[in-house]
């Protein structure tokens, strides 16, 4: 990041110099603005990571450039100071996004703090953005694609352990997305260049799991004419991920405890220990604490799995996910197929939002890439659904007019109002529930013909500072 930098925002000149000149002695690179619209202009043309502004200036006053900020800026803090401090107009400022409200006259080391109180914060944000896109963008076709609440916990775990040594353990019902996760972790960590190795050990006898894992020597039983590399090996320096580790026999179970106690492991038929630098990352589709309870999973092993452990929500948990999954699969799909993506006809939407996927993210692939195949027209009609979700759809009844067609643009924004109206009108918790940054949610609102006016409704019915 380049020099911090500070915008301060006062219609007076000796206020405006004084913190110029506190604030520069610090060694931040400070701007100077004498009204709220100056200030405007200047955050068009360059970047600040704070902004000091006083509350009743001429024009535009404090309040409205806080709200105008954080609209166009997300990782920008403010400090609101004034001269005619009131419990109404801190709380007003504390809830437009402020970072401290500061009343004058003020100490002079009191602004230092709480500048670099700001300065941190925002550099938080920052990295949590930086985070964020990194993940969005690894793994190619790997993406998790995701708006909900529900998955932004998952995603921002997934930030916070990814660049960490720590061993995870990703535990949900059948097609949640487990190895996705996986993935994005490996991606994301400083192993990232190395190999992601996967296996699933709910499929594989003992004999041929320790085959797999560990590797055999040469003659180690019959049929064995040459030296085998295991996967463990193959792995080295990168990522061995462990799909169903709960399905492993006690036997199994032991040779990997001693495995992540030790770091070192014995080929099949082979005597002389074996150094591995890997990361392991396990999945299962059971609850593990039962498993432990019931004996199936050694309470050792669980711990040395689950130093950070992340649930995967079944998709009927976070549904509001379905119409950009919808879009994303059909896209991939279209592509696939050679053809344009068509559009859902409303009773297809009705079914698929009344079905509970109990396949969850795999099942509605699926269904998608079903419906797509069936389909050769525009428009993707009921009848290119399997027949249990037909059966669950709130269709029309014969003679009923049909309702009009939406497009996928539509179906955006009427996902995007109902978000911000579950938030209460809060654009900073609507664009984290959304995944987008509030520039972005700033522009789709800017772009709604019918938001404007609502909002500049809601400006002007604001209390007065």
């Amino acid at each position: 990041m380049s020099d911090p930098r500070i915008l301060v925002v006062d219609d007076e000149e000796i206020a405006r110099q004084n913190l110029l000149h506190v604030l520069g002695r610090e060694g931040y690179v400070v701007d100077c603005a004498a009204t709220a619209e100056e200030a405007l202009g200047a955050l068009e043309k360059a970047e600040y990571q704070l902004v000091l502004t006083d509350l009743r200036m001429p024009g535009m006053d404090g309040l409205s450039l806080l709200r105008q900020i954080k609209e166009r800026q997300q990782a920008t803090e403010v400090i609101v100071i004034t001269a005619h401090a009131s419990t109404e107009s801190a709380v007003e400022a504390m809830r437009a996004g402020a970072f401290f409200y500061i009343e004058k006259p003020f100490r002079l080391a009191d602004v230092r703090k709480i500048v670099q109180e700001a300065f941190e914060k925002s550099a938080l944000k920052i990295e949590n953005r930086a985070l964020k896109r990194a993940l969005s963008n690894s793994a190619g076709s790997h993406r998790i694609i995701a708006n909900s609440l529900a998955m932004d916990d998952v995603l921002s775990t997934v930030a916070r352990v990814a660049p960490t040594e720590c061993s995870v353990l990703i535990h949900g019902e059948t097609g949640t997305g487990k190895e996705l996760v996986a993935r994005q972790v490996h991606a994301l960590s400083l192993r990232a260049a190395k190999p992601f190795v996967a296996v699933n050990c709910g499929v594989l006898s003992d004999e041929l799991l320790a085959n797999e894992l560990f590797g055999h020597e040469r003659g180690a039983f019959t049929g064995a004419a040459a030296t085998k590399t295991g996967l463990i090996e193959a792995a080295e320096g990168g990522t061995l991920f462990l799909d169903e580790v709960t399905e492993m026999s006690p036997l199994i179970q032991v040779k990997l405890l001693r495995f992540l106690q030790e770091r070192e492991y014995l080929r099949v038929g082979g005597v002389q220990p074996r150094k591995a630098d890997i990361r392991i990352v396990a999945a299962t589709n059971r609850e593990p604490e039962l498993e432990v309870a019931a004996g199936r999973l050694r309470q050792d092993l669980f711990f040395r799995l689950n130093v950070v452990g992340i649930r995967m929500p079944p998709l009927r948990e976070h549904k509001e996910d379905l119409p950009i999954l919808i879009s994303h699969f059909m896209d991939r799909f279209a592509a696939r197929m050679g053809k344009a993506a068509p559009r859902l006809s409303p009773e297809v939407l009705d079914c698929l939002l009344a079905h509970d996927f109990p396949g969850n993210i795999r099942e509605l692939e699926n269904v998608i890439e079903r419906a797509m195949a069936l389909s050769s027209g525009a428009l993707i009609e009921v009848g290119a659904l399997p027949a249990n979700l037909r059966a669950g759809g709130n269709r029309a009844a014969p003679g009923a007019a049909a309702e009009p067609l939406q497009t996928l643009a539509q179906l955006e924004k009427e996902h995007i109002m109902k978000v911000l109206s579950r938030c209460d009108g809060n654009r900073a918790q609507a664009a984290k529930t959304l995944g987008i940054d509030r520039v972005s949610l700033w522009r789709k609102l800017r772009g709604y013909s019918n938001f404007k006016g609502a909002a500049e409704d809601a400006s002007s019915a604001a209390p007065a500072p």
